[in-house]
């Protein structure tokens, strides 16, 4: 003890050194574990940019900027969307709005047939006798299936659409359109107003199915595709199946010859080089004999009814989350 009292400072002194060099180790290691720790995720950033590198495609080096062609091409996408976009607007139902009562489809479908006779009939096109468009089931109801009103109404709309396409290409007949059961009204319709298929829905749309069958040639079958392709609603053609008017036909009257010019006296509106086209089965008219001595037979077209069905897709976008 006398040796410490003769020595204190240097004894305090030693004590405040160690005490010195333990805070100076303890920050060395923490210090050195930081780093370590650090160091550790430098690394795996490295290796992780070395991998991204070697991908196929890389986002590129000095010379090649991939990531900035992936903007621009991403870029040039998101415009295409928006200019593709004027030829995908939901049609319309009818009628418009929700909820939709009874009493309001039921007069808007009598009133939507009644139009669209008129318009055929207008357009010269044919229909079957007392066609309902599809809507045999419903056209006599007052009351609907529950939760079926708003199916219906979208239909209606979409049965209309179709049916102007078809009259403004002016077809010779329009034998029916066909579209999916929505209602349990649908189960007492006319088997023929309906297909098997179901409506189909993905992260982007929901696409509904219906089968058209016509008879016409082939300048209004073109105007019908052309009708389809340049309308503001978006109709797919999944289609096309063809075939002569007269293979179609199964049935005739006994006392009056089938008919593919749609009706008893035949369509007169199509003429091509002044030769009237005729029925199949029935003799040709005698055709203008070509002249002799101006070399080689002479090219006749001959125009023939045909029997279409058309397979189109429907495409209601789903709203944007």
């Amino acid at each position: 003890m006398g040796w410490i009292k003769r020595n204190l400072f240097f004894v305090v002194g030693g004590l405040l050194a160690l005490g010195l060099l333990g805070g100076a180790g303890f920050f060395i290691y923490t210090g050195w574990a930081r780093n370590s720790e650090k160091s550790d995720k430098l690394n795996e950033i490295y290796g992780k940019l070395q991998e991204i590198s070697q991908e196929q495609p890389s986002p590129g080096n000095q010379k090649i900027d991939n990531t900035r062609i992936a903007r621009d091409q991403e870029k040039q996408v998101r415009e295409w969307i928006a200019a593709a976009g004027k030829y995908f607007q939901n049609i319309a139902a009818i009628p418009p709005g929700t909820p939709v009562t009874s009493e309001a489809y039921a007069a808007a479908l009598r009133r939507m047939i009644d139009t669209l006779q008129h318009e055929a009939e207008g357009a010269s096109v044919t229909l079957p006798p007392k066609y309902d468009f599809s809507f045999a089931a419903q056209r006599s109801l007052v009351k609907f299936a529950a939760g079926s009103l708003e199916p219906l109404a979208a239909q209606l709309g979409e049965v209309k659409a179709i049916s102007e396409i078809l009259f403004a290409a002016r077809v010779n007949d329009l034998d029916g359109i066909q579209r999916v059961r929505v209602s349990d009204d649908d189960t007492a319709g006319l088997q023929s107003d309906y297909i098997e298929q179901r409506p189909t829905t993905n992260e982007l749309a929901i696409v509904t199915p219906y089968v058209i069958t016509f008879r016409s040639f082939t300048p209004e079958l073109a105007r019908v595709i052309s009708g389809f392709a340049t309308s503001p609603n978006p109709f797919i053609v999944k289609s096309i199946t063809v075939q002569p008017a007269g293979a179609a036909t199964t049935t005739a009257s006994a006392d009056v010859a089938p008919n593919p010019y749609g009706g008893p006296g035949g369509d007169r509106r199509y003429y091509r080089g002044g030769v009237m086209p005729q029925p199949l089965g029935m003799p040709p008219a005698d055709q203008p004999t070509p002249a002799a001595g101006r070399g080689g037979s002479q090219p006749v077209l001959k125009e023939q009814l045909l029997h279409i069905t058309l397979e189109v897709d429907i495409v209601k976008l789903l709203p944007k989350s």
